[in-house]
């Protein structure tokens, strides 16, 4: 019978005979195969030999040792390339020692495409295979949707489609609200475009004060020529340039570009603040929760962090730690190597480095306190969702959409929100089906305005500055229905240039059971949940609630619209005669299908009101 494997240090040891004073990359497996530690050596020999040793270790690496089972091995030419071997492997193994990235999410950038006569302002995400000029990263895609509306209403530059663009006949909503000049439909010609993209160009280069002077100059010249219109429309877009400056928050002087991380731990949790600037401009900021250790030091889990970071992502030339990482100087070589350009790597220690750095960390503080702060349950039914649907990252705003309606009267739509803390009841919304057009009856056309409505609004709040917003982005947008309404919601995303908000349709099975819900994404097969699953249950409460209060809204109109009475909206109509004219005729219906002489025989009616009453009701006869 074949003996166990045998662990722990003796297990190691027995590969230092073979193994060379060369740098290189070691795994170490358990005895089920499974990767517990990827690490990175200058010698693989005094590296491992370090483990064989007993005792000096801490608890981690102890328990390390003991499950280990077997090593394998890599040498490299230099410790750099051990350096980003290194790295690679955590993020595809993600080992149960290592500190673990697992953010895979790229960065949204601005891209402004050049294989057009009237290049498209857009949003671009993934790698930089399209023909223009990016400019970027910016931290979250609420970031770069605000920063590209407001870029849109500064330079009026296009943001549809090759094929929108061709197809048009007359301007789109986006020139009416004054996002576009629309080149679609001549209403500025080529040459008098190419300036506008200039122009964006030298903004978003850092030429922001050189461009707004320049604008500021064409309108007081607009101005002292009467040409008031086009005054306006400069006052606008120099407005407008303002508030992206004002927005990006704190514009560092003494840099350009950096990226910049702050860390802070605290309960055997960490949180990790990364801030990109650009231009000289703060370009946003976003928040990881890397899976730490507990006993691994701050600086070492940060040093590892950046490494995993860049990956896969380009680096810039200077990049900022709120810690003194192991080998810094070693991670800005491969860095360097990586990017074909010197990049530097430093700890601020005076002046405005070190005062940004300091209001990061405290971020990270804040940010890692409100984390620790939430429900874990719902946590983990956020999780759960994201799972489910595929998401980059569990949903802190779910927005769940379900219209009501007898027939087609009084039709009213709804959304709920739900997140981390449950369903937030102040941010519930109702909206009374407006257009005339629409057939009674029909809930995709329901479906349609309520979206275009809700998300038109939005797209204008994002134009503005953060802090007047009312209305927050969600990550997750709930459809209650199947492929129609999701189709709908999808077109209606399309429309309005909304990105990087998940749809789901949620549709009951047949005989509408619970529990047998499909769920349909785009360009995706349905599916359903286990029906044992707690996301399932999560779920459906989300729908169940949308249903609950698009219904009670429902009701509140059609109760309104029974109690009011008629003659309330007759002008000269009081309290006083709308009494004696109900005594008269007994009820409203009466007195609408009264004659003219029958309505002057009522006590306090005069011939003129009866006229007036005559007419309010057969108006339309």
């Amino acid at each position: 019978m074949a003996s166990e494997p045998r662990t722990g240090a003796a297990r190691i040891a027995a590969y230092l005979k073979t193994l060379p004073d060369a740098p290189g990359v070691y795994r170490m497996l358990n005895a089920a195969g499974d990767v517990l530690y990827v690490g990175k050596a200058k010698s693989l020999k005094k590296r491992v030999s370090s483990y064989a040793l007993r005792g000096g270790h801490n608890d981690r690496i102890t328990r390390m040792i003991l499950e280990t089972a077997e090593m394998l091995f890599v040498t490299t030419a230099s410790e750099t390339e051990a350096l980003l071997l290194e790295s690679n492997l955590i993020k595809q193994l993600k080992p149960r020692y290592n500190v673990s990235y697992r953010d895979d999410k790229s960065f949204p950038n601005i891209l402004l495409r050049q294989d057009h006569p009237f290049p498209q302002l857009l949003k671009h995400r993934g790698a930089r295979t399209a023909k223009g000029t990016y400019f970027g990263p910016f931290a979250s895609a609420g970031a770069v949707a605000r920063t590209l509306n407001t870029l849109q209403r500064a330079f009026l530059l296009r943001s549809c489609s090759d094929s929108v663009f061709a197809a048009r006949t007359r301007p789109c909503l986006l020139f009416q609200i004054k996002r576009c000049s629309a080149p679609c439909v001549g209403r500025v010609d080529e040459a008098a475009y190419r300036e506008l993209v200039v122009e964006t160009e030298d903004f978003l280069h850092g030429k922001s004060r050189n461009v707004q002077n320049r604008l500021v100059s064409e309108m007081t010249a607009a101005s002292e020529a009467l040409d008031f219109e086009a005054a306006a429309r400069l006052r606008d877009r120099v407005k407008a340039m303002s508030q992206i400056q004002a927005s990006q928050g704190i514009n560092p002087a003494t840099f350009e570009e950096a990226d910049l991380f702050a860390a802070y731990s605290e309960g055997g949790q960490a949180c990790i603040q990364v801030f990109f600037f650009r231009a000289g401009q703060n370009w946003g900021n976003r928040p990881y929760f890397p899976k730490q250790p507990f006993d691994m030091e701050l600086p070492e889990m940060l040093g590892s962090f950046v490494g995993q970071f860049y990956d896969e992502r380009p680096a810039p030339k200077l990049i900022l730690l709120s810690e003194e990482v192991p080998d810094a100087a070693l991670l800005a070589e491969a860095l360097s190597l990586r990017a074909g350009f010197k990049v530097e790597v430093l700890r601020p220690q005076r002046g405005e480095k070190r005062e940004i750095m300091e209001r990061a960390r405290t971020n990270a503080r804040e940010q890692l306190g409100r984390r620790m702060a939430e429900n874990s349950a719902q946590r983990q039914l956020l999780d759960g969702v994201a799972e489910a649907f595929g998401l980059d990252a569990p949903p802190r705003r779910i927005e769940v959409y379900d219209n009501s309606h007898i027939q087609g009267a009084h039709a009213v739509g709804a959304f709920i929100v739900a997140g981390p803390d449950g369903f937030e009841k102040n941010q519930y919304r109702k909206f009374n089906i407006k257009s005339e057009e629409l057939t009674p009856g029909d809930d995709y056309a329901m479906m349609r305005e309520v979206l275009t409505r809700r998300f038109a609004r939005l797209v204008k709040e994002e134009a503005e500055p953060p802090e007047t917003a009312r209305w927050q982005r969600p990550d997750l947008v709930l459809i209650d229905g199947g492929p129609g309404q999701l189709s709908i919601a999808a077109q209606v995303f399309a429309d309005l240039g909304v990105e990087d908000v998940a749809l789901v349709g949620i549709s009951k099975g047949p005989d509408r059971d619970a529990g047998r819900e499909h769920f349909y994404i785009p360009g995706r097969e349905p599916f359903r949940l286990d029906l044992k699953s707690p996301v399932l249950y999560y779920l459906q409460r989300l729908r169940d609630e949308a249903h609950r209060f698009a219904i009670g809204s429902h009701r509140k109109k059609r109760s309104a619209a029974i109690g009011a009475n008629p003659l309330d909206e007759v002008a000269g109509v009081g309290a006083g005669r709308k009494r004696a004219l109900l005594q008269h005729f007994g009820s409203a219906r009466a007195v609408a299908a009264a004659s003219l002489t029958d309505l002057e025989t009522v006590t306090g009616v005069s011939s003129t009101l009866a006229k007036k009453i005559y007419d309010f009701f057969h108006s339309g006869s």
